[in-house]
C-alpha cells in the first residue's frame, strides 16, 4: 500500500527556511504527480507545488512562487519542498500527496496523502 510520511516541520521565525521531506513507499511513482499541499484552520486545503516524479517537470502555485522548490531523490523516494523566507502566514499543516494525473493542483486528483507536518513561523 501507498505510504506518505513528510518530516521536517517545525518552529521558524520569519526569514528562516525549512526543508520538508515525504518518505513515498508502497509502489514507484514514476508515473505519478507528487504534490505539496497546506492547510490553515478554517480554510481549504491548497496546493503549492508539484512535481511529475518521472520527468521532474514542475508546478507552483502563486502562494509561494519563488520561495519555495520542489524537487526529488529517486534513491531514496524522498520528495522535498525547500522553503526560503518564511513568513508568518505560512503558517500551515504541509501535507504531500500523489497523484496519477499529470501535474494536477486539484485535491480531488490526489488518492494518496500524508498525515501532514506543521510548519510554524514567528515574527
Amino acid at each position: 500500500q501507498v505510504q506518505l510520511v513528510e518530516s521536517g516541520g517545525g518552529l521558524a521565525q520569519a526569514g528562516d527556511s525549512l526543508r520538508l521531506s515525504c518518505s513515498a513507499s508502497g509502489r514507484t511513482f514514476n508515473r505519478y504527480t507528487m504534490g505539496w499541499f497546506r492547510q490553515t484552520p478554517g480554510k481549504e486545503r491548497e496546493i503549492v507545488a508539484s512535481m511529475w516524479w518521472s520527468g521532474g517537470n514542475t508546478y507552483y502555485a502563486g502562494s509561494m512562487k519563488g520561495r519555495v522548490t520542489i524537487s526529488r531523490d529517486n534513491a531514496k523516494n524522498t520528495l522535498y519542498l525547500q522553503m526560503n523566507n518564511l513568513k508568518p502566514e505560512d503558517t500551515a499543516v504541509y501535507y504531500c500527496a500523489a497523484s496519477t494525473y499529470y501535474l494536477s493542483s486539484r485535491i480531488s486528483e490526489y488518492a494518496y496523502w500524508g498525515q501532514g507536518t506543521q510548519v510554524t513561523v514567528s515574527s
